[in-house]
């Protein structure tokens, strides 16, 4: 059963293709747009501005918090320091009867209130200075009044007490009876100039690790976006030289490497599709000009149609209608096979057997061929309804056609799935089968054999089956039948099956 069909599967784009329509820019014309023309920062600088920015914030916030609970730390520490000695000579003080003299600097144990960095002067009970404190500390009203007070353990405190250059904390302490004071005085002006160096300290460090962060946040955002700079380099090649088959470098498992595989294999189908499209254009060029020269002929005959034999005028009358007829049929095939490749018909659940038994129908009312279908297993599948009528019609209108003489019936074979996903259509005849070598050509478009080109047909019908096939997941198939006769059926899903998988 010679058949005709459309061109082989995977045809790939060249590389120097024609560029699709919509294509941006013309060659030799077309300028990459820069950042600073379009007025924006590129992506690796947007990523470096901002991870700088990030690690500063972080870096300020981190170096404040921590600025401000060491300092803290460390007042709280002096403070506690302080008051313990405050608090040890009072107790003192009230537990023994003491005088100035005891806290004199000649005396002995004076140290018991002298720890390190804190100054004592002892005071007479007028107020007077009894023994003085290195250095020598003010006094004011309120300690000569504590000077005299009659309570032991009495204290006055002053917060921040001008001593030279110097800041001191001082604590003034009643010995009771008017026996006079000691006054204690705590250094912190010390302590703030260590916070203030520990802050300037702070501060050049954060400098250092947002300028640190700076130069790693652009370092890594270069070497983030270098293979995003790659594929804006390739599209942007491909907008200005309009070329399909370019190479575009892939690497990596990430989005990143995704999405330059996913732009690879979409430039490769693009260019197939492009690649198509000409093939299409130039066969059915090809395949036009015969029938066109021959009407060309015919239609010249027709200015001599009075000078013409009445037999010889019929018969050209029929061949311009025959002519015709083929010339329709071929512009109605080539229709359906464009439509094939961009059907926008909508998927659905269908049921192939019900398809072929719509097919069975029309064909028996065409032809008044007896057409059976035979039906096996699920043969629901996800699929264009409207396509896959159209194929399996192609498949009963080639057999019925090669098989003229008509003593057996055409049979239509719906199988489930033998394999997982995989429903099988199949149209078998008792036809002259079809030639070794034109099995492996039975779909190419165009293609007809050497014994079928006296037919009708364009060649066009097997390769819609092939389109419709392999736009459902499968494949199509052809062999010759045992006992005579062809098989030629595709596949939903899953592939073409071997040719063990149906019975004969």
């Amino acid at each position: 059963m010679p058949a005709g069909a459309g061109g082989t599967p995977g045809a790939v784009g060249t590389p120097g293709a024609v560029g699709t329509p919509g294509a941006v820019g013309a060659p030799g014309r077309a300028r990459r747009p820069t950042a600073a023309r379009r007025g924006l920062l590129s992506l690796g600088t947007t990523f470096a501005v901002a991870f700088a920015v990030i690690t500063a914030t972080v870096t300020v916030l981190v170096g404040i918090l921590s600025y401000n609970a060491a300092a803290r730390l460390v007042r709280v520490d002096q403070q506690s320091v302080f008051d313990e000695v405050v608090q040890d000579l009072r107790g003192e003080v009230r537990e023994n009867r003491m005088t100035p003299v005891d806290f004199s600097s000649t005396a002995p144990g004076h140290d018991l209130v002298r720890p390190a960095r804190t100054d004592v002067q002892v005071l007479g009970p007028d107020g007077s200075v009894f023994d003085p404190g290195s250095p020598g500390l003010p006094v004011v009203a309120a300690d000569r009044r504590i000077a005299g007070a009659a309570p032991a353990g009495e204290v006055v405190v002053h917060a921040e007490v001008d001593v030279g250059n110097d800041i001191y904390r001082v604590a003034t302490v009643s010995l009771g009876g008017s026996r006079g004071a000691v006054q204690v005085a705590q250094e912190f002006s010390d302590t703030e100039d260590l916070l203030r160096t520990l802050q300037r300290r702070t501060l050049v460090l954060m400098a250092a690790v947002v300028v640190a962060a700076g130069l790693f946040g652009w370092w890594l955002a270069r070497r983030i976006t270098r293979r995003l700079v790659v594929l804006t380099r390739a599209a942007e090649v491909v907008a200005r030289t309009r070329r399909l088959g370019i190479q575009v470098p892939v690497a990596g498992h990430d989005e990143v490497g995704r999405l330059g595989r996913a732009f690879d294999r979409m430039l490769g189908r693009l260019a197939q599709s492009e690649e198509d499209q000409r093939r299409l254009v130039q066969d059915a060029g090809h395949e036009l000009r015969t029938p066109l020269t021959s009407l060309r002929t015919n239609i010249s005959l027709l200015r001599r149609i009075d000078e013409l034999p009445p037999g010889t005028r019929e018969e050209l009358v029929a061949d311009l209608t025959q002519e015709a007829r083929e010339l329709t049929d071929l512009v109605n095939e080539l229709v359906d096979l464009a439509a094939g490749q961009s059907d926008t018909e909508p998927p659905q659940r269908v049921d192939l057997a019900d398809i072929a038994e719509d097919v069975a129908g029309l064909a028996r009312r065409r032809s008044g061929r007896k057409v059976v279908v035979r039906a096996s297993g699920d043969t629901t599948t996800d699929g264009r309804p409207g396509m896959l009528t159209r194929a399996l019609s192609n498949l009963v209108e080639n057999a019925v056609k090669f098989d003229r003489d008509g003593r057996s019936p055409v049979e239509i074979h719906v199988a489930g799935p033998a394999r997982p996903g995989t429903v099988r259509v199949e149209v078998r005849d008792r036809g002259p089968g079809i030639a070794d070598d034109d099995l492996i050509r039975v779909f190419d478009r165009f293609y007809r054999a050497a014994d079928a080109r006296s037919l009708p047909g364009s060649g066009l019908g097997l390769s819609i089956v092939r389109e419709v096939s392999l736009a459902h997941g499968g494949a199509p198939y052809a062999f010759r039948r045992e006992g005579g006769g062809t098989v030629i059926g595709f596949t939903v899903g899953g592939g073409a099956p071997d040719r063990t998988d149906a019975p004969r």
